[in-house]
């Protein structure tokens, strides 16, 4: 039987996630999406579980979400498209990278 992400996770870790977690206007982190270090998470995941798995550097996990299409860098025309309609996302940062989550009403 295999441990869940959830399984795993620590009440400490996830309450330190989620404190470091913010809403933030898309064209604030224009700069990390400059340098390649804004990286989408789709709404499908949880975006404190993806924060976890990153800074865990469990690259199996990350990269079965990469190959899935689930996690990828923000493209163009994303950032393009987030940037006119003046999108908001939930941020996360794990160093060197933001993770962001558009915000769906």
């Amino acid at each position: 039987m295999t441990k869940s992400i959830d399984d795993e996770m620590p009440a400490d870790v996830l309450a330190k996630l989620n404190r470091e977690t913010s809403k933030i206007a898309w064209s604030e982190l224009l700069p990390f999406f400059a340098t390649g270090l804004a990286v989408f998470v789709s709404h499908k995941l949880d975006l404190i579980k993806v924060a976890r798995v990153l800074s865990d550097d469990d690259k199996s996990q990350f990269e079965e979400w990469v190959k899935s299409g689930l996690v990828a860098n923000v493209s163009d025309e994303q950032a393009s498209a987030w940037h006119e309609s003046k999108v908001t996302v939930w941020a996360v940062v794990i160093k060197p990278w933001v993770l962001v989550q558009p915000i769906v009403d």
